[in-house]
């Protein structure tokens, strides 16, 4: 495994990594989450991302019974704030009323007394710049969080709280958190990209396979059993179209060329980029996280020559 600064801070974070997100205490049971969890680690993962709407907190319990018997020093926990975790017009956003219940929920659940790294999960347009820095800064210096961030914001919102930091003497972003795959790139490489250079934020980006669309699985029809063949997937099977299953086949037997599955190609395709500090994966099984893993051998595959090819299949089709 190797290791890569999370931007321009000393935190150093397994350039693959495993998050919770539709699977941890809901597609997957407890034991099989345990499981992955502990092989990731025996395989050099250590950063481990959640969130306290993942399966409504329970991804978060799952998460803490995994990581309990484990060295809390050897490993870097993430969570997130702003989507809705209890009732009433509090119970959202970004205020500091919010910020601090949800990771106060989040620390019980996970059973531990700090998150290495805490996100802001989306841009809150209710509440101010100064206020959402002054909570991460109180969080930071009582040791409830060790680096904040932000996931799926804007360029210029990032740039805006991080400006809002230094007038104020507060401790600014170090993270953002976007999308980043073969289908979802052009926001990320032509914004995101420049501005976390500039700033020295480390990216976490999230979805390398395109909820799964680019392993190839459903370059035949939705099998059944899959995540798409759920009831409540419809979103994901609207992405499913004939237009990118028949770009997804040409990256296929690109990858079988080069003796890579599609999903190792996909992601060693993210993990190129020297602006990612980590991509985050998800599996549902121990087979699924070690083909996983074996992306990060494949980016040295990752010639001129075939990203060039690449970048035929796809032409200028990054569909969102």
């Amino acid at each position: 495994m190797h290791y890569r600064r999370l931007g321009r801070t000393g935190l150093k974070v397994s350039e693959i990594s495993l998050g919770a997100w539709l699977t941890f205490g809901n597609q997957i049971d407890e034991q099989t989450a345990i499981d992955l969890v502990h092989a990731a680690y025996e395989h050099g993962i250590n950063f481990f991302d959640n969130a306290d709407v993942y399966a409504n907190g329970q991804a978060e319990v799952v998460m803490g019974k995994a990581i309990k018997n484990m060295q809390r020093e050897t490993l870097v926990i993430s969570s997130k704030v702003f989507w809705p975790t209890f009732p009433g017009p509090n119970g959202r956003g970004l205020s500091r009323k919010h910020i601090f219940e949800s990771i106060h929920a989040s620390l019980r659940r996970l059973g531990t007394d700090y998150v290495d790294l805490y996100f802001c999960h989306r841009y809150d347009p209710d509440t101010p710049f100064e206020e959402v820095a002054r909570a991460m800064d109180d969080l930071v210096h009582q040791g409830k969080v060790l680096y904040w961030g932000t996931s799926e914001w804007e360029a210029y919102q990032i740039a805006e709280v991080y400006s809002a930091c230094r007038e104020f003497g507060l401790i600014p972003p170090s993270m953002e958190q976007p999308q980043y795959n073969l289908f979802h790139r052009k926001r990320v490489e032509d914004h995101i990209m420049p501005l976390a250079r500039d700033l020295g934020l480390g990216l976490t980006t999230f979805s390398p396979l395109y909820f799964g669309i680019l392993t190839g699985k459903y370059n035949d029809g939705i099998p059944a059993g899959s995540r798409a063949s759920h009831e409540d997937m419809a979103w994901l099977r609207e992405r499913i179209t004939p237009e990118r299953i028949t770009i997804v086949r040409q990256l296929t037997a690109l990858a079988q060329e080069l003796g890579l599955t599609t999903s190792q190609l996909a992601i060693a395709w993210v993990l190129r980029r020297k602006e990612v500090s980590s991509v985050i994966t998800g599996a549902s099984r121990l087979e699924q996280l070690d083909e996983n893993l074996g992306a990060a051998e494949a980016v040295e595959k990752l010639t001129n020559d075939i990203l060039e090819r690449i970048e035929a299949i796809f032409g200028e089709n990054h569909f969102e």
